[in-house]
């Protein structure tokens, strides 16, 4: 039995395949440590799978993460995430979730916000965060494949975006 409500997200003006993704720097977590690094650092060394995701901790991010990691998605391109979560809570996930993926912190929320996919928390005022959206992002960072929920609880067409991300770098 689902113990929470299926939400209906507003529509959303995000970032649309054919577009340049919005270029940002903020902290980039991994297993070890953390520093400021650019997207476009990434895209230069090939395609980025940008995951956007609500906070650390939710059963959301979890379950996005966990797909992720199963799938081996890291093996064929950089795939990496960005939450409004510190970068203490995204070690304590990458390291609970045994993820070799790294992790945006972004606590004040502007990339979301950047790229159309900033969620604001239902009864918070003021309070936002991702919906879990994926953009697959080539070297020029133009969007190849965009996915953005529209409802909540809602998670990416995992298969859809495999294939995709097989396609682009085949």
């Amino acid at each position: 039995m689902v113990d929470f409500d299926v939400v209906d997200l507003p529509d959303t003006d995000h970032v649309a395949e054919g577009e340049t993704a919005p270029d940002f720097t903020r902290p980039l977590v991994n297993e070890e440590f953390w520093e400021d690094a650019a997207l476009s650092d990434l895209t230069d060394e090939g395609p980025v799978c940008l995951v956007f995701y609500p906070m650390d901790g939710s059963f959301p991010a979890t379950y996005i993460w966990n797909e992720l990691r199963d799938r081996d998605l890291g093996d064929l391109l950089t795939v990496v995430g960005v939450s409004i979560s510190t970068p203490y809570a995204h070690k304590r996930l990458i390291e609970e979730r045994g993820m070799d993926f790294d992790l945006f912190a972004d606590p004040g929320n502007g990339v979301a916000r950047d790229y159309g996919v900033a969620n604001d928390l239902d009864g918070m005022a003021g309070i936002e965060e991702a919906r879990p959206a994926t953009f697959l992002l080539d070297g020029d960072r133009t969007v190849r494949y965009a996915w953005v929920a529209e409802e909540w609880p809602d998670f990416p067409p995992y298969d859809d975006l495999e294939d995709e991300i097989r396609t682009l770098v085949d």
